[in-house]
């Protein structure tokens, strides 16, 4: 689905079905430096549950026009422009990492229009090094490798080579679009208070064995956010959508449909 949003083109992937306002409609938001991409394995079985399902590509990533957005603030009120583009009362966000933030950023904010939250592998506040932003800043792809190293659980498992690494591969894309999206994340300071604000049901899932979102930080999220659910999933880390696709969409989907 191709949408105008602020005079710009903004792509989000719709699954292949037509939108229908009689169904409930989720935003897919990827994490930093990412696209829709990464939702490849969840998109179409959600679809299949009989929502509207559009993941997102970000002002600047994969197929929407830029540039980035500067803040998690900045996002979240875009969201809502998108909301209003497709014209819909309510919607569902699932985020992955960033998109945490700028799900509770949104929830917080937008209270009437939100009407569940999933949040993968988040955390109410994501602090980066700042050797990882120089790197990306330089446009030094080690900033991919770095990141990664921290992001995947056994990205040794992976086929072909870490998928991350495919969808982020040069340095200008490394400059422009990861940096922005790091230094968003580094300066976010309104996640507590949002957190503690957002008021629709909410559950949060976890890797047992991510480096980036420990599971004490994500109990110490989970905790902020009122009659939350937590799910932790073993044998996993960071990158929940792809290394544990299967568990994690039959969760979220249970979830969405109580």
């Amino acid at each position: 689905m191709i949408l105008k949003v602020d005079n710009k083109q903004v792509f989000a992937s719709d699954a292949g079905k037509d939108f229908d306002k009689n169904k409930e409609t989720i935003f897919l938001l990827h994490g930093s430096g990412l696209t829709h991409i990464v939702w490849s394995l969840t998109e179409q079985y959600l679809s299949n549950k009989n929502f509207n399902i559009l993941a997102i590509d970000l002002p600047g990533h994969g197929k929407s026009d830029g540039p980035c957005l500067t803040s998690i603030e900045k996002i979240a009120d875009w969201l809502e422009n998108v909301r209003n583009e497709i014209n819909v009362e309510k919607v569902s966000i699932i985020g992955h990492s960033q998109g945490c933030l700028e799900a509770i950023e949104y929830g917080s904010k937008y209270k009437n229009h939100i009407s569940k939250l999933v949040l993968l592998a988040g955390s109410y506040k994501m602090p980066v090094n700042q050797d990882l932003i120089d790197l990306a800043e330089s446009g030094d792809k080690k900033a991919v490798h770095l990141m990664m190293k921290w992001g995947y659980e056994g990205s040794k498992k992976f086929i072909g080579g870490n998928p991350v690494e495919k969808i982020i591969n040069s340095s200008r894309e490394v400059k422009e679009i990861l940096s922005v999206d790091l230094k968003a994340c580094n300066n976010y300071k309104n996640g507590k208070d949002a957190s503690t604000s957002i008021e629709c049901p909410t559950i949060l899932i976890f890797g047992a064995l991510d480096k980036m979102v420990p599971t004490e930080n994500g109990k110490k999220f989970a905790n902020l956010i009122k009659n939350s659910k937590t799910e932790i999933l073993n044998d996993c880390g960071h990158m929940i959508m792809f290394e544990k696709a299967f568990e994690m969409r039959e969760k979220v989907a249970e979830f969405l449909k109580k």
